[in-house]
C-alpha cells in the first residue's frame, strides 16, 4: 500500500497493469473497443475469415469486485468524485485509480441490475441487489443509492462457500475447557432447539448474516428439515443437504415481506429465517411463527443482549411492553451479539468477540421484573451454562492471543472492568468484588 489510505495496485509485478487501469481499454472506466474490422466476416463470402468465437465479456463492474477479492477486502466504496475505495482490515482505503464520474457509476451498475432494482432505485432513491462475480466465483451484496443528486455504492463481499463455527473463530475458550468431551457447543446446542426465536445483534458488518448461515448450515447438515429464509438481498447460496432450504428474495421472488411472512408459515417450515427485525409487523411474524411451533432465526441492530431488549420494547408502544415482554420469555431462546475485530495472527484479518444471552430462569425473571440492567451480571453468573458477557469474551481473547490488549479495551464495554479482569479481579456492575 501506497500510504495509509490508499491500496497501491503496483505491489508486486502480477499487478502492474492494474495501476493503469484507467489508461486501458479494458478499464472499468473505459468502454470496450469494437471488434476490429479483420475479424468480422467478409460479407463477399470468398476469402473471408471466420467469424471469432463470441466470448462472453465480463461486465466492466466486475474489475473493482475482483480488485476487492485479489486484495480480501470485506466492502467496495463507490462515490461520484472519489477513486474507488475498499475496506480492508476495518480501514477504508483509497486505489491508485482516478476520481468516478457520474457516467462512470451508471456505466458500471446500470447494465447488471435489473429492471426491478432499477425502478426501486428511481422510486426510493436507493435499491439492494446480489451481484454474482463469475461462475459464482464471488457474492456481492450491492446498496447503490443518491446521496446529493449522484450515485454513490456500497458492496459487502460474501463468501460463497458458507463457513464452519470453527472457521468463523466462533468459540468460548473458558466454556471449551470445562465442556465434556463429545458435548455440542453452545452454537451447536442452540441449532438443536425445536421451537422458538434466535436474535443475532449487531451493527452492519459484525458478521450476523454470516453466523446465521453457519448455523443454518451446520442444521442443513444433520437434519431433515425444511427450512425458509426470506432475504433482501439473498446473500449465501444454500445446497440442500439433509435438509430441504428454500430461499426467497423480497422484491424478486415475493413482493414484500409481509406477504413472504404470511406465506411462510403455509410453508411446513420447520425453521423459518426472517432477515432483519426492522420494524413491529417483522417483529410480530416472527414472535407468532415460534409460538407455532417453529425455530426463528432474525437479525437485529443492538449491541448487547439487554439493549436488545429495549431495542425491541421500542418497536411497540409503551402499552403493549408488558405483553412483549411476556412473548419473549416464552419464546425469545437466546440472544447473540458479536462485533468483529482485528486479528493478530498472519493472514486471519478478523475475529469475533461476542456476547451470549441465553434466556433461562434467570434472565427471564430479570425480563418479567423489567429489571434489563442486571441481565449483564445475570450472563457471567451463568457462564457455566455457555453464556459470555462481551468484556469477559474479550479478556477470554486477550488471554489466547488472539487479539491485542489495546483493540480489547478500545471496543469494551466496560474498560475499567477489563482491565481489573485482567489481572484476575472480576467486577459486577452491582458493585460485588469476587
Amino acid at each position: 500500500m501506497a500510504s495509509a489510505d490508499v491500496v497501491s495496485t503496483t505491489a508486486n509485478p502480477e499487478t502492474t497493469a492494474d495501476a493503469t487501469a484507467m489508461n486501458d481499454a479494458t478499464s472499468p472506466f473505459v468502454p470496450a473497443e469494437a471488434t476490429p474490422a479483420s475479424q468480422v466476416n467478409n460479407a463477399n463470402g470468398a476469402g473471408s475469415t471466420p467469424p471469432p468465437v463470441e466470448v462472453k465479456k465480463e461486465p466492466d463492474v466486475d474489475k473493482l469486485f475482483r480488485m476487492v477479492m485479489k486484495y480480501e477486502g470485506s466492502d467496495l466504496h463507490l462515490k461520484v468524485g472519489l477513486p474507488p475505495m475498499m475496506r480492508l482490515r476495518g480501514v477504508i482505503r483509497r486505489m491508485e485509480m482516478r476520481p468516478l464520474t457520474q457516467d462512470d457509476m451508471e456505466r458500471l451498475f446500470f447494465p447488471v441490475m435489473k429492471e426491478h432494482y432499477k425502478k426501486i432505485l428511481a422510486d426510493t432513491g436507493g435499491s439492494d441487489f446480489a451481484h454474482i462475480v463469475g461462475d459464482d466465483e464471488c457474492r456481492f451484496r450491492v446498496n447503490l443509492f443518491y446521496q446529493r443528486g449522484k450515485l454513490s455504492c456500497v458492496a459487502r463481499r460474501v463468501s460463497n462457500k458458507i463457513p464452519t463455527f470453527e472457521k468463523l473463530g466462533l468459540r468460548i475458550p473458558d466454556h471449551d475447557k470445562i465442556r465434556k468431551p463429545g458435548e455440542p457447543t453452545v452454537f451447536e446446542k442452540m441449532c438443536m432447539l425445536d421451537q422458538g426465536m434466535i436474535l443475532l445483534a449487531g451493527v452492519t458488518g459484525s458478521g450476523k448474516s454470516t453466523t446465521i448461515a453457519a448455523m443454518l448450515d451446520y442444521i442443513n447438515a444433520r437434519e431433515p428439515v425444511n427450512i425458509v429464509t426470506i432475504e433482501d438481498p439473498i446473500e449465501y447460496l444454500f445446497t440442500d443437504k439433509k435438509a430441504v432450504i428454500h430461499q426467497r428474495e423480497v422484491g424478486l421472488d415475493v413482493v414484500n415481506w409481509p406477504t413472504a411472512l404470511k406465506h411462510a408459515v403455509r410453508q411446513d417450515p420447520d425453521i423459518i429465517l426472517v432477515g432483519e427485525m426492522r420494524d413491529r409487523d417483522t417483529f410480530e411474524a416472527g414472535i407468532n411463527a415460534a409460538e407455532t411451533g417453529h425455530l426463528v432465526f432474525g437479525t437485529i441492530h443492538a449491541s448487547s443482549g439487554p439493549s436488545t431488549i429495549g431495542r425491541i420494547l421500542d418497536l411497540f408502544p409503551a402499552d403493549m411492553h408488558h405483553a412483549i415482554r411476556q412473548a419473549l420469555v416464552f419464546n425469545l431462546k437466546a440472544v447473540i451479539c458479536q462485533k468483529l475485530l482485528p486479528s493478530i495472527h498472519p493472514g486471519k484479518q478478523r475475529v469475533p468477540t461476542i456476547e451470549v444471552m441465553l434466556v433461562n430462569p434467570i434472565i427471564k425473571e430479570l425480563l418479567i421484573k423489567e429489571e434489563d440492567k442486571k441481565i449483564a451480571d445475570a450472563i457471567r453468573i451463568c457462564s457455566q451454562e455457555g453464556m459470555v458477557e462481551f468484556n469477559d469474551h474479550l479478556r477470554q481473547l486477550v488471554e489466547n492471543n488472539e487479539i491485542t490488549r489495546e483493540t480489547a479495551l478500545e471496543v469494551a464495554p466496560n474498560p475499567e472492568a477489563l482491565k481489573m479482569a485482567l489481572k484476575g479481579i472480576k467486577v459486577m456492575q452491582a458493585g460485588f468484588v469476587s
